[in-house]
């Protein structure tokens, strides 16, 4: 067996033959002034990329048993520490002692360089005032809702006249091509974007919860944009729609290995550049990719799919991993963007779309559509329009939830009458939502860093907000669901890398850092075992440490 190559810090190996099933590496990890370090990851890739990691206990102490072998790389992170990276050849049944030393930075620029996107996000110059086009909260939910800003890739310094078109194109996905804001909004990019350490230091809190939790990484080797994955109920496989190359990736946890199925008709990579009319988005071009986005199971077992591009729901048979024939929403709501979707408990799907002021639902037996004109309500920021985006439906009364990103309502609709009530939502920037069992609406505020708990029969609601780790940088919750056991809250956050746990009956958070910088997740689901799993695909690819996309699944009961 090779020991760890040099860098890897003070090790010791031990070798012993054992009988179980799986190799297990363990050992504690110090400071170079011999103080054990609690929380740091442990992070082990194989040779195709899939990765296992877990976290030291308050003694420094680590144990990760892995099915993992061959040519292994480990990897040490910490914040505030160097990472500490070297290789080894593990076969199974075998049983390794490391113990490890990690340095601490000490220069300005690695520490700022070190530091999550979110507070180089969060220490440009904004504007001030609630009413400003430029505040921090209306900055927040105009740039982050795609990619981040703030990490190496998008933080590069350059003139106010050379971030033009990031900018343009960041505006087109709201709709909005005034060039005196884009030009307002470079300024502000280049005097906040400079090259110089940042002096903010976040404090990270460890809880003692990571010493149960384990995270899973799958490559998505064929990837475009892999948004939204969907746990299947029963086989636990992980479902998961690529906006770009219009595929099915079809990942199996016990091998990590993926498949990838096209849609048919797909020219994928074509995308519309054409200014779209007012209150609509920039529009993929539908006779150029479908563009699939987000997906539920329907009751026929098959997933429905948004197709953002082509304006239809897709049917994918995860029986005989094949698409099936589309339903093509009729042609005035051509571009209109089919954005999230659900399935109620009558088989009826239902969808937002964000490129219209409208939600829409799918008799899947019948293929007849019902499209519902939602209420004309001012519009936040500069944003051409509200966006109708996250969904759910009440399992109490079948009844349709919706919110308006750039809104600020959250809606229902009525199953039978298909009538529409919105009230103001309690955050800025409701996102993405779920029901928990007892009916109460789970909603993120992706504007502030908020999670709303509202209870919707009257209407009543309170608001949790995220830790933020140093004073007036905000987090960026995407997403949220709720597991099926715990009934606790699982949030994406997109720029501390990080996930959050939110335990109701504690009102708590738990911070579960994740291995790689630059992470973006989208929706999250549930495997049958337990694992919380989402889609890791920052915009562009690059953007993530190594490049390389995935799905992150974590077991909080290791």
């Amino acid at each position: 067996m090779k020991r760890i190559c040099v860098g890897l810090g003070l090790l010791t190996a031990a070798l012993v033959s054992i009988t179980a099933s799986a190799a297990t590496i363990s050992g504690t990890v110090k400071n170079s002034s011999g103080e054990v370090l609690n929380g740091v990851m442990v992070r082990l890739t194989d040779a195709a990329n899939v990765s296992e990691s877990v976290f030291t206990n308050g003694n420094g102490q680590y144990t990760l048993s892995t099915d993992l072998t061959g040519t292994v790389n480990v990897r040490l992170r910490t914040p505030y520490y160097r990472d500490l990276n070297g290789d080894l050849e593990l076969g199974a049944n075998e049983k390794l002692k490391h113990d490890m030393t990690m340095e601490a930075m000490t220069e300005a620029v690695e520490i700022s360089d070190s530091l999550p996107a979110a507070y180089h996000f969060g220490s440009l110059p904004f504007e001030q005032g609630d009413d400003a086009d430029f505040n921090r909260f209306q900055f927040q939910r105009d740039c982050l809702s795609c990619h981040q800003l703030g990490n190496p890739f998008t933080r590069v310094p350059r003139k106010a006249e050379h971030w033009a078109s990031t900018i343009q194109r960041m505006h087109m996905y709201v709709g909005n091509f005034d060039m005196a804001l884009r030009d307002r909004r470079g300024e502000i990019f280049e005097k906040g974007f400079d090259g110089k350490p940042l002096a903010v230091r976040p404090e990270f809190p460890i809880d003692k919860a990571l010493v149960n939790a384990k995270i899973y990484e799958y490559p998505l080797l064929n990837r475009g944009v892999p948004h939204d994955a969907i746990a299947h109920p029963t086989s636990g496989v992980l479902y998961t729609v690529d906006q770009a190359l219009d595929h099915m990736s079809i990942t199996d946890p016990k091998t990590g290995k993926t498949e990838y199925i096209a849609q048919k008709g797909s020219e994928a990579g074509k995308f519309h550049e054409a200014a779209p009319a007012k209150n609509k988005l920039g529009l993929f071009d539908p006779a150029g990719r479908h563009g699939p986005h987000s997906l539920d199971l329907g009751l026929d077992g098959k997933y429905y799919v948004t197709n953002t591009g082509s304006t239809s729901i897709g049917v994918f048979n995860p029986t005989t991993n094949k698409w099936e024939a589309s339903h093509k929403l009729p042609k005035e709501y051509t571009g209109r963007y089919p954005h999230s979707i659900r399935v109620n408990k009558a088989g009826i799907v239902w969808f937002t779309m964000a490129g219209a002021e409208h939600v829409g639902r799918l008799d899947p037996t019948s293929g007849k559509f019902d499209i519902i004109a939602l209420p004309t309500v001012k519009v936040g920021g500069i944003s051409g329009g509200t966006q109708p985006y996250g969904i759910d439906i009440n399992h109490k009364d079948d009844s349709m939830w919706y919110g308006r990103l750039f809104g600020d309502k959250i809606g229902r609709i009525d199953p039978e009458t298909l009538e529409v009530t919105e009230y103001d939502s309690p955050v800025r920037g409701p996102r993405r939502m779920h029901f928990d069992k007892k009916g109460i609406l789970w909603v993120t505020g992706y504007s502030e860093g908020q999670l709303a708990r509202i209870d919707v029969t009257g209407f009543t609601s309170k608001v949790y907000d995220m830790p933020e780790y140093a004073p007036g940088f905000r987090p960026a919750p995407y997403a949220l669901n709720v597991h099926p056991d715990t009934q606790d809250i699982w949030l994406n956050e997109n720029m501390t890398d990080r996930m959050f746990r939110f335990i109701p009956a504690e009102e708590r958070f738990i911070a579960y850092p994740v291995p790689l910088s630059g992470t973006y997740t989208r929706d999250t689901t549930f495997t049958p075992d337990g694992k919380v799993c989402t889609s890791n695909n920052p915009i562009p690819a690059p953007a993530l440490e190594g490049g390389i996309l995935q799905i992150i699944c974590i077991d909080t009961d290791v």
